[in-house]
């Protein structure tokens, strides 16, 4: 899939602004200028929301009524268009017919996205590492959100339960029925995050590998109570169930569920030490921008949907070698990457410059 140009009417401090694109592209200039804005734009058209945590009607221009964004991009040999308007809400067309949500246009136009909120996948704990997997899966399988809902809603209700068996213990009873219902979903969100992380982790070597000449080697575990490794969905339920019966001492105490899919982690290691740990600011960097990079191949392996790659600040605490692996490396697909440092833009073989300066071009 590639954008080839896009058109911004009235978003965030661009006024208005035109460009065609190249496969590689940079947008450079000091902080503050728009360069963010432009890739938030761009990634609205996967039908997602401002990956900045932006409520719609903010992303209008001050002062604005309401903002227009249009592309024209090829996506599988045919030639197409698209258009978001926002107001008060965002309303899309794809190729001049209405779609009945914003969101329904993801299923033309696929992305991720680095910034610098997603190194919280390296630093913060395990809770952002298993939204990663889950976000992802949620892109490649069809029921996988609503098997997380319910494992959530399961959740939900067992902790409640646990908070009213404090109090009456005549209610313990009613427990095994909630441990067979978190088992049963749990379950099938272990095998799927299982089954994803060693599809990822080849991909995921193959640019970090890339990023250190070869110097570092990463790997990826998936932990949680026992050792998920080649069991099937109905060996981890039954594994599950046998862990809430273990934990269940420590459930009542706490009065919430200590274990399960809810509590897992996918470790990232490098060197088979912690990255989390041990790892430097670069090398933490770099072990993100390789989970971003490899979850496009994997996306466009999996759905024949070649996926953006939009880097945000991706530059920063980066040594040359590993930038120069990311300006001229990257093969495959489209590629839109902000830096503030000029001299980056020097270093591009081949590919297109944009100098952002107040929302618009110099």
């Amino acid at each position: 899939m590639k954008i080839n140009s896009i058109s911004i009417e009235n978003y965030r401090n661009i006024e208005s602004l035109n460009l065609e694109f190249d496969d590689v592209n940079i947008i450079y200039g000091e902080n503050a200028q728009g360069k963010t804005n432009l890739i938030e734009a761009i990634y609205l058209f996967t039908g997602s929301k401002s990956f900045r945590g932006i409520k719609d009607k903010e992303l209008v221009k001050f002062g604005s009524d309401f903002s227009r964004l249009k592309i024209d991009f090829e996506n599988e040999n045919r030639k197409q268009n698209a258009q978001i308007v926002i107001d008060k809400k965002r309303t899309a067309t794809l190729n001049g017919i209405k779609k009945k949500s914003a969101a329904a246009l993801g299923e033309e136009l696929k992305a991720v996205i680095f910034s610098p909120v997603h190194l919280s996948m390296v630093k913060d704990g395990p809770a952002e590492r298993r939204k990663f997997m889950d976000n992802a899966l949620c892109q490649l399988k069809y029921n996988y959100r609503s098997v997380l809902k319910e494992y959530n809603r399961a959740l939900a209700q067992r902790n409640m339960l646990l908070k009213d068996i404090s109090k009456n213990s005549s209610l313990t009873d009613m427990l095994y029925i909630w441990d067979n219902n978190l088992a049963k979903s749990g379950a099938k969100i272990i095998f799927q995050r299982n089954k994803y992380v060693e599809a990822l982790l080849p991909y995921a070597k193959e640019v970090f590998d890339g990023l250190s000449k070869g110097k570092e080697n990463m790997d990826l575990i998936l932990k949680g109570p026992f050792d998920y490794k080649d069991l099937s969905v109905k060996e981890i339920e039954k594994q599950l169930l046998l862990t809430f019966e273990n934990t269940r001492s420590a459930d009542f105490m706490n009065r919430i569920t200590t274990a399960g899919p809810h509590r897992d982690d996918m470790e990232i290691l490098i060197n088979e030490k912690s990255a989390r740990t041990f790892g430097s600011q670069g090398q933490q960097r770099s072990c993100v921008l390789a989970l971003k990079l490899a979850e496009a191949s994997l996306l466009k392996e999996m759905t024949e949907n070649e996926p953006l790659a939009l880097l945000d600040d991706v530059m920063s605490e980066l040594d040359l070698s590993r930038q120069d692996y990311i300006l001229n490396h990257i093969k495959n697909w489209q590629v839109f990457i902000t830096c503030c440092d000029a001299d980056t833009v020097l270093r591009l073989k081949k590919g297109k410059t944009f100098h952002m300066e107040n929302g618009g071009l110099i």
